[in-house]
């Protein structure tokens, strides 16, 4: 009844249902939906950001270097590729954000552009790798069209819908703050995954396999990147099947072709998140942190060369990436329960104390390689909370949001949070080459690399004192559960809890399935001539003997923890 009051999509088409049943988060959709999914998604981009400069520097553009050095043209399109196309990445972002807002499906809203992404960011990725090399001497303006056209396919329009749908996930998947940390956690994991993977593993794959950087071999380049465009279609295709969005859920179950809910504005949700104070709290935290991390990163290099010469300098580069990338894995183990107890706020306000001092210390002794070692794992390992839980935070605003206006405002909070990630990195660039005279500054690199990122973890920590939107959560759950039920019975739709409406279809999806392996045992006792009551027997008897062990452990471990009280 329910599905013949709506105009039917392809996504009530049961081969695009989601593989998750559960009414709470459960570790198939938090390691597959949330970590292996985003991080095969997210691979290509994490190598650019790493490597696609010199690519198209020493393998793309190479043939027209004059005693190493590019000629002029190429230079100067080479800077301003990425800065102009910065105005259509925001656009594109913005964009995605409405569609996904706008977007009314069995699916969700975020999940079936997550799906259409899949096979943009595949295109994207291998159209970037088959741009023609030039013969180096006549202008390559061919190749610089269609080096424009594969980065903009790729960064404002297949990353934009990937990314601000993936963003969007954590918010709308479960009501659970708790739950939604632990996803925040891992999505932003996947997220680090990515960049370590480009900064450390890549290089060894450019000496073995792409004949280095005074060799390359372009086709090999190519074949790679189309391995990573397939992988990066999978990936996708793997984490839209384990995610669900239980929030969109709520208000999709009390929608009907009598009663639809109508789109809201974007200038109403502009008005809404433009009038929460929270919402500016976080998104300017979020700006402020994102660039100067972006220019911190893209300052490592220059700031080790400056400090101890070409030679050791690449050596201490890699060896600060590490230790940059260890303390921010090792804090992953504890952040989330630490959050659970003390809150996200507390946690992450510390965390930025701590780095804090990491910074102050490396600063210091900025040419003390043990020093700005120890400086560095401070900073990494204090801004692990702020990594971690930034989703957790914008979402728990989203929400707060929704209990004082009435709707939800995912799709433009998003597209925003997005549009920070993806413009960040060009605008540092830009900042970091005319502050520091393209790296010929060496105070000015320090300042880059230690102390504004330093200055700046102090100015969140001081926003964090005022960011309580935590204490307004149980209320907000209230308020909206309330609306929710009224809207219902003012429609004749039958209010049930979501909770309650989500255990049954659980309930419902257990029974299926139950079904369906009783048929397939039928089948396969038929087919090899065995009794089916023998069987489903044995099948019973080692589900006792599992509950049994499970029963077992969990009275061992409640009899420890009384003992420990």
């Amino acid at each position: 009844m329910e599905q013949t009051q709506r105009k039917k999509s392809i996504f009530e088409n049961p081969i695009l249902s989601t593989k998750v049943k559960s009414a709470n988060v459960k570790p198939p959709e938090l390691i597959i939906g949330y970590f292996l999914g985003p991080f095969g998604a997210l691979l290509a981009s994490g190598i650019f950001t790493n490597y696609l400069n010199r690519y198209w520097k020493d393998v793309l553009f190479a043939n027209y270097k004059v005693d190493g050095v590019l000629p002029a043209s190429i230079t100067t399109f080479l800077s301003l590729l990425p800065l102009i196309s910065t105005i259509l990445i925001v656009a594109g972002n913005l964009v995605v954000g409405q569609l996904i807002e706008r977007t009314k499906t069995r699916a969700g809203k975020a999940r079936p552009w997550m799906l259409l992404s899949s096979v943009l960011l595949a295109i994207g990725c291998i159209v970037m790798f088959i741009a023609p090399m030039g013969n180096g001497t006549d202008t390559p303006v061919l190749t610089m069209v269609l080096t424009a056209v594969a980065y903009n396919v790729y960064y404002a329009v297949a990353y934009p819908m990937y990314n601000t749908a993936n963003s969007t996930l954590v918010p709308v998947s479960t009501r659970n703050s708790s739950q939604r940390g632990l996803l925040a956690s891992f999505t932003n994991f996947a997220h680090l995954g990515v960049m370590g993977a480009g900064g450390m593993v890549f290089p060894f794959l450019v000496s073995l396999f792409l004949g280095g950087w005074e060799t390359p071999n372009a086709s090999a380049w190519t074949g790679l990147f189309v391995a990573i465009g397939v992988i990066t279609f999978l990936f996708v295709v793997m984490q839209y099947y384990f995610t669900r969005e239980r929030v969109t859920e709520e208000s999709f179950h009390l929608e009907t072709k009598e009663n639809p809910k109508k789109a809201i504005s974007m200038g109403k949700q502009f008005k809404a998140v433009g009038t929460d104070v929270f919402w500016w709290l976080i998104i300017g935290f979020y700006l402020i942190f994102q660039f100067s991390g972006s220019l911190k990163n893209l300052s490592c290099n220059d700031f080790c060369t400056t400090q101890w010469g070409d030679t050791l300098g690449n050596t201490y580069s890699g060896v600060i990436n590490i230790l940059g990338a260890v303390p921010m894995a090792v804090a992953m183990a504890f952040i989330w329960p630490l959050s659970h107890k003390f809150g996200k706020r507390i946690v992450v306000m510390v965390g930025l104390l701590i780095g804090a001092v990491g910074g102050v210390i490396a600063g210091i002794w900025a040419n003390n390689i043990v020093a700005v070692c120890i400086g560095v794992a401070l900073k990494s390992f204090g801004s692990s909370p702020a990594c971690y839980m930034i989703l957790a935070m914008i979402s728990d605003v989203l929400d707060h949001i929704e209990a004082k206006r009435g709707f939800r405002c995912d799709g433009l909070t998003m597209s925003i949070y997005s549009s920070i990630m993806a413009a960040t990195t060009p605008l540092a660039q830009s900042f970091f080459n005319a502050i520091t005279n393209a790296g010929a500054n060496g105070a000015m690199v320090t300042v880059c690399y230690i102390w504004i990122e330093t200055g700046v973890y102090v100015t969140c920590a001081v926003l964090m004192i005022f960011f309580i939107v935590e204490k307004y959560l149980k209320s907000d759950r209230v308020e909206i559960l309330e609306r929710q039920k009224a809207e219902a019975l003012a429609a004749g739709i039958e209010w049930v809890e979501p909770e309650e409406r989500l255990r049954r279809e659980q309930e419902e999806a257990e029974r299926l399935s139950e079904e369906a392996r009783k048929m397939e045992l039928k089948a396969k006792c038929e087919k090899k001539g065995l009794s089916f009551e023998e069987e489903e027997a044995k099948y019973q008897a080692k589900l006792a003997e599992k509950k049994r062990i499970a029963d077992e452990k969990k009275a061992a471990k409640q009899k420890k923890a009384n003992k420990g009280e």
